[in-house]
């Protein structure tokens, strides 16, 4: 007799309201949410906690109260919401605030344009938080690394380091005009990197490359556009044999891929990616 499989948790949908909106750089748009609709929503556990948000297709009628799992069961896919996936920047859970911070480039996507036009009182849905990574206290020294989209998250990492341990952080953004001024204890090395026209992570990958790793145990957080997540793995992994459980790699998104297409092959793509490279032998200590 085959075993029982484990049902799946059902969703939570978070309705929240926007309260304010910030415009941090050119292209950095900070909203923050609240409302009743998060009194059982909650986060902190880890630095890289993110939400779901959900966008209704317009001429679609959905169910009230509004319920993800029954559309998903009824609904044909091409007629679900649409989402998009965001790092939670801060959570305040007396005062119910959510903050999230949105890479904004004109009228491109869909959750950009939607955080550049938000207005106090603006509704939306979101789900999660999921997440996965904070600084783990007993790790020698820490090496977080990521492009515009992963900065909400090395933000937050940064704020939880513990003082006194080393702390190598690279940020590549468009330009210096997309500098933030971020919490960090005093020895964090933050080096910004600023692309201009070279592709998304050329300048990453070269200033991690250049490092020279201090000794020890190494905790490593590198998210951002896969083609050079994918690089720094390789260095990572096979290069400094950096073992997997001290590694955080995300690709968050993919040069020429919205987030839906991204979605559907990144399972196959990271399978691939692991296969070709934990073949490769790793450099000897």
């Amino acid at each position: 007799m085959a075993a029982e499989r484990p049902s799946r948790k059902k969703p939570t949908v978070h309705r929240a309201r926007v309260q304010r909106t910030e415009r941090l750089t050119p292209h950095m748009v900070r909203v923050v949410l609240d409302g009743d609709g998060l009194a059982e929503f909650t986060a902190g556990e880890y630095t890289d906690h993110y939400v779901k948000l959900v966008f209704p297709l317009p001429d679609v009628q959905y169910p009230e109260p509004f319920d993800i799992a029954q559309i998903r069961a009824e609904f044909p896919r091409n007629r679900w919401p649409r989402t998009r996936t965001y790092t939670v920047r801060a959570w305040d859970a007396g005062s119910r605030e959510l903050t999230v911070d949105f890479v904004v480039h004109g009228d491109e996507g869909l959750a950009g344009p939607w955080a550049a036009a938000a207005e106090p009182g603006d509704e939306v849905f979101l789900l999660g938080p999921g997440g996965a990574y904070a600084p783990d206290l007993t790790a020698d020294w820490h090496l977080l690394a990521g492009d515009e989209s992963a900065l909400p998250a090395i933000a937050a990492s940064l704020a939880r380091m513990p003082a006194g341990v080393p702390v190598h952080a690279f940020i590549e953004v468009a330009g210096a005009e997309e500098e933030q001024e971020l919490d960090a204890p005093a020895g964090a090395r933050i080096t910004w990197l600023h692309r201009g026209s070279a592709p998304v992570g050329r300048e990453l990958v070269a200033a991690v490359r250049a490092l020279a790793f201090p000794p020890g145990r190494v905790q490593a957080f590198v998210h951002g556009e896969a083609g050079f997540v994918k690089e720094l793995r390789h260095l990572l992994r096979v290069e400094h044999g950096v073992p997997r459980e001290d590694l955080s790699l995300s690709g968050y998104w993919r040069a020429g891929h919205d987030e839906d297409g991204w979605q559907a092959a990144k399972r196959d793509w990271n399978q691939q990616v692991e296969a070709e490279q934990e073949t490769t032998p790793a450099a000897a200590s």
